[in-house]
């Protein structure tokens, strides 16, 4: 077998393996959207549920879902930032180091469930905050946590070495030259670990079912103290708790859900090529 056949051969079965895992989630996306479009309308998104949420919308679980990727937003993504800068520009390579990235990458790979866990015991039992929407945005934000940081601490060692030296050799400062050659380039993968960040958090189950979800609720949340109505648990709760529920209703929540998520990630994704279009390296 030639060069050319191998390499051709290569292709085939490269496309082959990717058409194998991208071919069921294509399907599945367009299985949700074919039975849920129908539920689809201006009242279904904004007004709440009725007759035991066989009827009506979702509007308070998509208002509560904003308000916790909000609040996940303030409560991670500066400490994250922080630590992503402290890790690639400050800290020296050492023992202590590569275990603090080891763990980080460790802390990525647990499962929500455990951090819905220790949110239950560290925030609503021993912070005594209760179910609240504070106690799950601390929850997520502590989920989302490693995911940022690793992202952010990529794209700021993606940045050449040049910039830092050409910098400092000019009279700048370390923190200057970070603030005004380091993250300006690094941006466009923070960005992007951030939204990506936001779109797991919007869309997990557990860390919210012992931290801040509720089953239903009459009135919208009045502060970060209160419980709310999120759209994971929501479709969770109609899809296995309520008796004759129409599939209308839960695949139009899904729907709903997929899309959020889905347009973080596009939105992710065209901040990301077009602020690296802007790059002159």
């Amino acid at each position: 077998m030639t060069r050319q056949q191998s390499n051709r051969l290569a292709e085939i079965v490269i496309s082959l393996v990717a058409a194998l895992v991208v071919l069921p989630i294509v399907l599945v996306i367009l299985y949700v959207i074919y039975n849920g479009i129908g539920a689809i309308s201006w009242e279904f998104l904004f007004s709440a549920p009725r007759n035991g949420m066989r009827e009506g919308g979702i509007g308070p679980a998509l208002l509560g879902t904003v308000f916790l990727t909000f609040g996940t937003a303030l409560a991670s993504f500066p400490l994250a930032i922080a630590t992503a800068i402290y890790l690639a520009e400050y800290a020296r390579d050492s023992r202590l180091t590569r275990w603090v990235r080891l763990a980080i990458v460790n802390l990525a790979g647990i499962p929500s469930i455990v951090y819905g866990l220790f949110g239950l015991g560290a925030f609503v039992l021993f912070m005594n905050l209760g179910t609240s929407i504070i106690a799950g945005s601390l929850t997520l934000g502590l989920m989302t946590l490693p995911v940022v940081i690793s992202t952010a601490e990529e794209a700021l060692l993606a940045v050449p070495q040049e910039f830092r030296t050409v910098s400092l050799s000019l009279g700048a400062t370390r923190w200057q030259t970070i603030r005004h050659q380091v993250l300006p380039h690094a941006l466009p993968g923070i960005i992007t670990g951030i939204i990506l960040g936001l779109g797991r958090a919007a869309g997990e189950t557990a860390p919210i079912l012992f931290t801040v979800a509720a089953f239903y609720l009459p009135e919208l949340p009045h502060s970060i103290f209160d419980q709310t109505m999120a759209l994971p648990y929501h479709l969770y709760v109609i899809a296995t708790q309520v008796p004759g529920m129409p599939l209308s209703l839960q695949y139009g929540t899904a729907l709903v859900l997929l899309l959020v998520v889905l347009s973080l990630t596009l939105v992710a994704t065209i901040l990301r090529t077009t602020m690296r279009r802007r790059r002159q390296w």
